[in-house]
């Protein structure tokens, strides 16, 4: 079966195609021509991820998974939440954003935090969107060279390991999108092409 994943994320692709396996014939945004992924506006995850599986399906008629994902700080109200890949700025890199939540955090104890995942199906007959998280806390320097963008800072108290010291196996087995990417797979195999 043929898949759009909605993202320009080569990190991300790599990481749903690692979780999918071989059955999908996996598509990005990268593969459209004359293509601009839509303006994420939603206030929600849920919400932005429907936008782009949306913007996904109309462009190509493939049944579109997106993600939107990110980082919930509790003593930073839930920031950076849905603005996590652009927290300093439009053209921010992951070093930008992990310095940026560095010094928002400078001289606070509790470092309370979760990554959250949703992903978005939109196909000719379905919609379906659903959530993953995983809790943890931020650290005070980064550690560790797997994952991508707040994966250094994120702390996991039960693997004593940060989440860019984990191996792609590892991190898929616990981490935000993992955890909605098994509810997906189970919705996939229920659609009948």
């Amino acid at each position: 079966m043929e898949l759009l994943i909605c993202t320009n994320n080569l990190h991300k692709l790599e990481e749903i195609r690692s979780y999918i396996g071989p059955n999908y014939n996996l598509k990005s945004f990268r593969d459209l021509v004359d293509f601009e992924a839509p303006e994420e506006t939603s206030l929600t995850f849920a919400g932005n991820a429907l936008l782009k599986a949306q913007a996904g399906y109309k462009k190509t008629g493939l049944i579109s998974i997106a993600d939107d994902s990110g980082l919930e700080v509790v003593s930073l109200g839930g920031k950076p939440g849905v603005f996590s890949a652009r927290y300093a700025g439009e053209t921010a890199t992951d070093s930008d954003n992990n310095e940026k939540l560095l010094q928002e955090l400078k001289g606070i104890s509790n470092r309370q935090a979760r990554f959250v995942s949703a992903l978005a199906l939109v196909g000719s007959q379905k919609i379906i969107v659903v959530m993953g998280t995983v809790n943890g806390a931020i650290l005070e320097e980064p550690r560790g060279d797997h994952g991508f963008g707040y994966d250094p800072l994120f702390f996991l108290p039960e693997k004593g390991k940060t989440m860019a010291e984990l191996s792609l196996e590892e991190k898929n087995q616990i981490s935000h999108r993992g955890r909605a990417l098994v509810k997906m797979a189970k919705e996939l195999a229920q659609i009948k092409v």
